[in-house]
């Protein structure tokens, strides 16, 4: 179980992660906070951020693991094939400044 201090740490990074990074859906922007995955997101890479770990390939790899439902559940898309590119970059700013704050 997450102490105190790790749970503050990994819903403050959901938060910069929910009001920043976005998917793109037919030129429409959902944002991570808005689609609840934000949590998710900074759940899977808290962890390489306190390690000081953090890795372009590791984490592209987590927003590959993580799938969205569409269609209510008749399909499931990788997170990472809708985030575009800008926001895979934001993202990777957004952890390497969370991880120096660390």
């Amino acid at each position: 179980m997450a102490n105190s201090s790790t749970t503050e740490v990994i819903e403050g990074l959901a938060a910069e992660i929910g009001k920043n990074i976005y998917m793109d859906i037919a030129k429409w922007h959902l944002y991570l906070s808005d689609a609840h995955l934000a949590w998710t997101l900074a759940e899977r890479v808290y962890p390489m951020l306190t390690k000081n770990a953090l890795d372009e390939n590791k984490v592209l790899q987590i927003l590959e693991d993580i799938s969205v439902p569409v269609g209510g559940g008749k399909r499931e898309i990788p997170l990472l094939d809708l985030l575009p590119t800008s926001c895979q970059v934001n993202l990777m700013d957004l952890l390497e400044e969370y991880q120096r704050k660390l």
